[in-house]
């Protein structure tokens, strides 16, 4: 038995950079579990630093100065981001609040349209089982109201941390973009200067990694506003919000899809009924739907992941499970460095790609 373990430790860290890999990768996810709520501000800034990256790299090719790139594409970003923030979210949380205003009368829509069911269908419910579901549904809309109620009046401290983003957060990046190589210099003098394995897991995790946020940006702009036009015609109801959680669900492959369908049908179903209109705002989602997953994903990331979708679907429900939403988000990119990883370790032999 020792012998076994001996020889796999001996097979797979026998290499030094090995054995400091494994040290860094353990004290980052140990800094990250326990420090992920005050480093939040700097993970957000690292993302948006690296998805601006390939504009400032885009604008040195063509022989823009260092500084002056950094300062347009800086600028750019906040007026985009103020933009958003004037115009988009303001209508969103009007939106959201209308839409809780009115899930009471929703409810009593439903609840009559629920009480015909014994009239039609006698054979299948009884009404006296009718009425336990009733009750049971309005004890838990009742919870529900009470948790929004006491998610409103312990927003406070929420929009707090939200002005120290708006604050930090352009601030970070700004100096990220600005002080890029100067800070990859000082990363760098800290690591031992022969370093094939993470020399090899860095190359393929920039390729990879960069080309899979800003495709996955690219996605969300695109699926949210053909959404949110596409609503605008049809006179569906919440339409900016809704497009806002159709873009967002595109984040979460496979799951995202599934997920947002639910709101979207029953706000069409609550506006319209079984009807033409309603039955135009699901084709008009469908083909939104179809075209993303059959046009758009096979265009932005051909190369970007190789990763089989029972792997993707893991990795969203472990990261997502350890980190929420912050894990949802990397849950492809981190799996991304765990299948790098596994292809630069050294090892006696070569292994099969985890990848279709």
């Amino acid at each position: 038995m020792w012998k076994v373990v001996d020889s796999w430790i001996h097979r797979y860290f026998a290499d030094e950079e090995a054995v400091l890999l494994v040290i860094l990768m353990a004290v980052t996810l140990l800094v990250i579990v326990t420090m992920g709520q005050v480093l939040a501000p700097f993970l957000a800034a690292v993302v948006l630093a690296f998805l601006l990256q390939g504009v400032v790299n885009l604008l040195k090719r063509w022989r823009v100065p260092h500084l002056l790139a950094v300062a347009v594409v800086f600028s750019a970003f906040i007026s985009l981001f103020l933009l958003v923030v004037i115009f988009l979210f303001p209508i969103v949380i009007a939106q959201l609040s209308r839409l809780l205003q009115s899930v009471p009368g929703m409810m009593k829509q439903w609840q009559e349209a629920v009480m015909l069911l014994p009239e039609r269908y006698p054979s299948l419910i009884s009404e006296a089982r009718l009425n336990e579901f009733i009750v049971y549904a309005q004890q838990e809309t009742a919870q529900f109201a009470e948790a929004a109620l006491g998610f409103s009046m312990g927003i406070f401290p929420g929009v707090m941390m939200v002005l120290i983003y708006l604050v930090l957060v352009p601030l970070l990046v700004f100096f990220m973009l600005k002080d890029r190589d100067q800070l990859m210099k000082s990363t760098a003098s800290l690591l031992p200067e022969r370093r094939p394995v993470m020399k090899l897991v860095w190359s393929e995790m920039t390729i990879q990694i960069a080309n899979y946020v800003r495709g996955k940006a690219i996605e969300v702009t695109l699926v949210g506003a053909a959404t949110y036009i596409w609503f605008v015609l049809l006179g569906v109801n919440y339409a900016a919000l809704l497009a806002l959680m159709v873009g967002l669900s595109v984040v979460i492959p496979y799951i995202g899809a599934a997920v947002v369908t639910v709101p979207v049908v029953l706000v069409g179903l609550f506006q319209w009924g079984w009807g033409g209109d309603f039955f135009w705002l699901f084709f008009a989602y469908s083909v939104i739907q179809f075209i993303d997953g059959n046009v758009l994903v096979p265009l932005l990331f051909s190369e970007a992941v190789n990763l089989h979708p029972i792997l993707i679907i893991l990795a969203v429900l472990v990261f997502g499970g350890l980190w929420g939403l912050w894990g949802v988000f990397f849950a492809i990119p981190l799996a991304t460095l765990v299948k790098a990883l596994y292809n630069a370790w050294p090892r006696n032999e070569t292994p099969e790609l985890l990848s279709d």
